[in-house]
Formats: structure tokens, sequence, C-alpha cells
């Protein structure tokens, strides 16, 4: 009994885990594309270097930003279990109205 208490306090720890590195990472990916876009639009140069942004712009955060999607799909996969719920009663719905619609066409009047 106590081992299984301790296996879950295990396992509930590692989830926290999980969600303090997502949102340490989270911050270090808004700090960092912050500080870059705001240096390669020459912000900290005073405003007559100010260049239009291009590409390599946004390079940097889209591709952070996709690893960093992933990051988050993978800590909170068990907050997406809605849409599987969602479907399970859409079909079991539809059963049910087809199978209303089978009995009243069924019926002898």
């Amino acid at each position: 009994m106590k081992d299984s208490g301790e296996n879950k306090y295990d396992r509930a720890k590692k989830k926290v885990d999980e969600i303090k590195g997502f949102y340490s990472h989270l911050l270090v990916y808004l700090i960092v594309n912050i500080a870059l876009i705001l240096v390669q639009l020459g912000i900290f140069n005073g405003f007559s270097n100010i260049s239009y942004p291009g590409w390599a712009l946004f390079s940097t955060p889209f591709f952070w930003g996709i690893g960093l999607m992933f990051h988050g799909l993978y800590v909170f996969q068990h907050k997406f279990t809605f849409f599987k719920n969602w479907e399970e009663r859409k079909i079991k719905e539809y059963m049910e109205k087809d199978e209303e619609e089978y009995k009243n066409t069924t019926k002898w009047n």
C-alpha cells in the first residue's frame, strides 16, 4: 500500500516538473525572441537605423515556436482528451438517432 502511494507521488512530481519545464521553456522563448527581434529591428541603435523586417527576423521564433508547440503538446497531452470524449459522444448520439429513425420507420401505423 505504501509503495503505491510513493509511486503516485513520484508520477505527480514528474508531471509537475514537466509542467514547470514547459513554462520555463516558454519564458526563455519569449525573452530571447523579443530581444532578438528588438536587436534586429535596430531599436537599441536609435530610431534612425530601423530596418524593415525580413524572413531572417522571424525564422528563429518560428522554428523555435514549432519545438515549443511540440513540448507543450507532450506536457499537456492529458488535456486533449476532450476531443476524444467529444468524438465518442457524437458517435453515440448519431447511433441513437439512427436507431430512433429505424424504430420510427418500422412501426405499423
